[in-house]
């Protein structure tokens, strides 16, 4: 910890802009409202204000500076929560970007330089690390899949398998990625898997014709599919798209051909980095990963004060 001066001045930024960050192809989800709400919880939550071994180890008046740096390759996620964190605890304090959200870093690259008091600093370190490490995570294991079908003209898409709360964060961390996003919830498009099926005695001509009814005009509307007669019969109903589930390669490729020019085609079950390939040379439009968000493991980043 110092009272120094850095030979970089750091930039100084609030917390509560989100950007239009180019890289990660879509702007941050939350408003500056949504943002200060949801890091005060975090704070509150770790009792930041009631820091009881800062509060007696570090003398109110003393200065640090330390830097935010990657551990791991990987894609930045989350800058804008963490701003938010140092800057609650300390209006004052400055900080330098040195990665945005999208940007992809190296072992060893500095994120970010934060310049301000000792106590704010210390004392926001394991929520801010909380919110990106958790999102740097996310955008990082996206950016593999993205790579590994670079291409072949597949998109990588996620699910709604999120954590509770988090999904807006959590499906923009996987555009930061370079994935895509699939509905967001139950009410943006329908999905008509095995359950709502049998209710309707398998019937997907059925099931399709009264989603049309219920649902607003231009609702997309996806069936999902665990074999050729079941895609046949998607087709003819005249779904915007099909999710072929749990299928074999083979099979993948005969519904692609059945599917050609009149629906989407999605593939989704038990995707992994090494089989996702040749999930993707198959020709399906999109391959969907749930283990974007339920399973990607922390992007391994640490604070180290000078």
């Amino acid at each position: 910890m110092t009272t120094g001066d850095d030979p970089r001045p750091p930039r100084r930024i609030t917390p509560f802009h989100a950007p239009h960050y180019a890289d990660a192809g879509s702007g941050f989800p939350l408003t500056d409202a949504g943002i200060i709400a949801l890091v005060q919880d975090a704070l509150d939550e770790d009792a930041a204000l009631c820091d009881v071994t800062t509060i007696a180890t570090v003398r109110p008046g003393l200065k640090a500076r330390a830097m935010l740096v990657a551990r791991e390759s990987g894609v930045i996620a989350g800058v804008p929560m963490a701003l938010a964190a140092f800057r609650l605890l300390d209006p004052d304090v400055a900080i330098r970007v040195d990665a945005e959200d999208g940007s992809s870093v190296s072992k060893g690259a500095e994120v970010l330089f934060i310049s301000g008091r000792a106590r704010g600093l210390l004392s926001a370190e394991r929520t801010a690390l909380n919110f990106m490490q958790r999102l740097s995570g996310v955008a990082s294991l996206t950016r593999q899949f993205v790579n590994a079908v670079r291409g072949t003209g597949a998109q990588i898409v996620d699910t709604r398998k999120t954590s509770p709360g988090r999904r807006a964060l959590e499906k923009y961390a996987v555009r930061c990625g370079g994935g895509a996003n699939h509905r967001f919830d139950l009410a943006e498009a329908v999905l008509i898997k095995d359950n709502h099926l049998a209710a309707l005695d398998g019937s997907i001509g059925e099931a399709v014709r009264r989603v049309r009814e219920h649902a607003d005009p231009g609702t997309a509307v996806q069936v999902e599919c665990d074999s050729a007669a079941q895609v046949r019969s998607a087709v003819e109903a005249g779904v915007d798209s099909v999710l072929l589930d749990n299928m074999s390669l083979d099979a993948l490729s005969e519904c692609v051909a059945i599917c050609r020019g009149k629906c989407i085609t999605e593939a989704s079950g038990g995707v992994t980095l090494d089989t996702v390939a040749a999930i993707a040379a198959t020709g399906v439009h999109r391959i969907s990963v749930g283990a974007l968000t339920h399973s990607a493991p922390a992007l391994d980043l640490a604070l180290d004060f000078e």
